[in-house]
């Protein structure tokens, strides 16, 4: 008997990760705001065309976040992945002061 009482635990054990695994990998990506405290840091815009040219002397027409070397989708993904944000998505048309 207690070896099926083990069997059920560890069973149940296994089957309780693998829901909450499941749970986080079907979330919804969250998607940066520009009012989140690390895109404020660096500058980010939703969309590169409102970039104040002024504030930003560094910004060139044509940059975002899609053609970025860190951005972890596809040119024609509206949002995708970017390691300076983990976690959060960035808009491919989002711009972000280079260092």
């Amino acid at each position: 008997m207690k070896s099926s009482r083990r069997t059920f635990l560890i069973s149940s054990i296994g089957v309780a990760s693998a829901l909450a695994v499941s749970r986080t990998a079907f979330a919804d990506p969250v998607k940066l705001a520009e009012s989140d405290t690390m895109a404020q840091s660096l500058s980010y815009k939703l969309d590169a065309a409102t970039v104040d040219k002024a504030k930003f002397p560094r910004y060139i027409a044509g940059e975002n976040c899609s053609n970025c070397s860190f951005y972890q989708g596809k040119a024609t993904d509206a949002f995708a992945g970017c390691p300076m944000f983990a976690g959060k998505q960035v808009a491919s048309k989002g711009w972000v002061q280079r260092l």
